[in-house]
């Protein structure tokens, strides 16, 4: 039987390679319910409870997948708290992951000029690099090496001439329960220094808005009780919860079996999942964050602060 992936873009059209039906034998289906705008959380709720309605009433053919195309000046923070806000869609429909297309034409006027570009660059688990051929070589390397500065862990791909391997967009997030090393390491970004890495604004010199982003890794070596470490998030949250771009990793939780992956856009978080084992023997709790001019120091500063009140 064929699987089915869905896409739905904000003009009810489809605006994919075909090379994305040959990655799994899927075939790629247009949705007839008309326009979905992205940047309104309410518009893709109740196009995704009508997808999976018509999915179980078999007025749609089964599907694997659905991809949310978005604008080029979409906000992805909404696209991505909907999977976690709404608890019926969460239980049908999983958020895989977050891929960027950075036109290499266009990308460096496009990222000092649109902040809603940075923060799509940030945010991503992924970055596609387009229009390489039409490019010069040294420009599409100015602008690998800024896109590197500014979200270090996600994985990189070029795309020559509109060719891409399907394989680039597909299974970016965890699974299962019993994700292995490579899978978390992957998810995770190269774990890089445990030390924590330089602030982007002290490495990188080109555009305002990439000086606000920060990206950054905090490891704790104590298990956290849940308490204080929910406590210390809710206080992030809710003191700079708009400035809190993306948060993921994994957290020793005390009396857990597995490390407790954890993963947020500003206020919004995912419910939290326990994996069945720790994939190595480093058990410390590991966090990835992107933020918008909020530093490391103070983040860490916050989590010392509440876990000394949890003692």
């Amino acid at each position: 039987m064929n699987r089915v992936a869905v896409v739905i873009n904000e003009f009810g059209e489809v605006g994919i390679d075909n090379a994305l039906v040959a990655a799994s034998s899927e075939n790629i289906t247009l949705l007839a319910n008309g326009c979905l705008c992205c940047t309104v959380r309410t518009d893709l709720q109740e196009t995704l409870r009508e997808l999976f309605t018509q999915r179980r009433t078999g007025a749609v053919i089964d599907f694997d997948r659905v991809v949310v195309e978005t604008t080029g000046l979409a906000d992805p923070a909404p696209v991505i708290q909907t999977f976690a806000a709404d608890t019926l869609l969460a239980a049908q429909y999983r958020l895989d992951g977050v891929v960027t297309l950075v036109d290499a034409v266009n990308g460096e006027r496009q990222l000092d000029a649109q902040p809603e570009a940075v923060k799509q660059a940030a945010v991503a688990d992924r970055l596609l690099l387009t229009k390489t051929d039409l490019a010069g070589a040294a420009e599409v390397d100015a602008l690998r090496a800024r896109l590197r500065a500014l979200n270090p862990r996600a994985e990189f791909a070029a795309a020559v001439q509109g060719e891409i391997d399907p394989a680039f967009f597909l299974d970016i997030g965890l699974r299962t329960a019993r994700t292995d090393g490579v899978q978390l390491e992957r998810w995770l970004g190269a774990a890089g220094s445990s030390e924590g890495e330089a602030y982007l604004g002290k490495r990188l010199s080109s555009g305002a808005h990439d000086r606000a982003i920060r990206s950054f890794v905090l490891w704790f070596d104590r298990p956290f009780s849940w308490q204080t470490f929910s406590s210390a998030m809710e206080l992030l949250t809710s003191m700079r919860g708009p400035d809190l771009l993306r948060v993921k990793g994994l957290v020793n939780v005390e009396g857990e079996r597995g490390p407790v992956v954890v993963q947020g856009v500003q206020h919004i978080f995912h419910p939290p999942a326990t994996l069945d084992a720790w994939p190595s023997e480093d058990r410390r709790s590991r966090l990835v964050f992107i933020t918008r001019n909020i530093s490391q120091e103070a983040v860490a500063a916050l989590f010392a602060a509440v876990g000394g009140l949890g003692e």
